[in-house]
């Protein structure tokens, strides 16, 4: 070692201190880093063990599994349901105080025939009505001129089937057949909708 080393006082050992990475270096760590985030980010299924390429995600995986027509159907009676029904009947079908009754365990969905739910949504409700022992006075806008026969029965056929309930599910022509039928809109509450027939 070169005793006239300037690093070293007087020319004995070594004295501590530190020198700067080049800014280059950082940037290309930086730049790896951001890289592998981003690769991470497509390429990791969210660090779902279930997920493996070419999928991104389990709903990706499960969106591109093959389903039977009936789970269409109620698939297509979620997605309008969270569209326009769950803003006042909410999410779980409890309903709200003073905006929506229940549907879960309601008895106006459960019955066996949908006919007078299918008028209800159809032609809409103003006026008394029990649901599940408590009684409601608020008004349900129509909805015929919103959804077609198909859409309706789709809707019916999920809340039908959803929350507990277990009503079977509503066919697109009983749908057809209400809508051609002429009722008041919206109808009177619980007294004008019993004179419709259940089935």
């Amino acid at each position: 070692m070169n005793p006239a080393d300037p690093k070293r006082k007087n020319g004995g050992e070594p004295t501590a201190g530190f020198s700067t990475a080049p800014i280059w270096l950082i940037l290309v760590l930086g730049g790896l880093g951001y890289w592998g985030g981003l690769y991470l980010d497509r390429n990791a299924g969210g660090f779902d063990d279930r997920v493996y390429a070419p999928y991104h995600s389990w709903d990706e995986i499960v969106e591109s599994n093959p389903v039977s027509p009936e789970e269409e159907f109620r698939k297509l009676g979620q997605a309008k349901f969270h569209q326009t029904c769950e803003l006042c009947h909410q999410a779980n079908g409890l309903g709200q105080d003073g905006k929506a009754p229940p549907l879960a365990g309601s008895e106006w969905v459960n019955a066996a025939g949908a006919n007078r739910i299918e008028h209800v949504v159809l032609n809409g409700l103003s006026g008394s009505i029990t649901v599940k022992g408590q009684q409601w006075n608020l008004a349900m806008p129509p909805w015929r001129d919103n959804f077609n026969d198909k859409e309706v029965a789709a809707i019916l056929t999920y809340i039908r089937g959803e929350w507990g309930n277990k009503a079977p599910a509503v066919k697109e022509d009983t749908v057809k057949t209400a809508r051609a039928e002429v009722h008041p809109s919206p109808m009177a509450g619980e007294d004008e909708l019993k004179k419709i027939p259940e089935m």
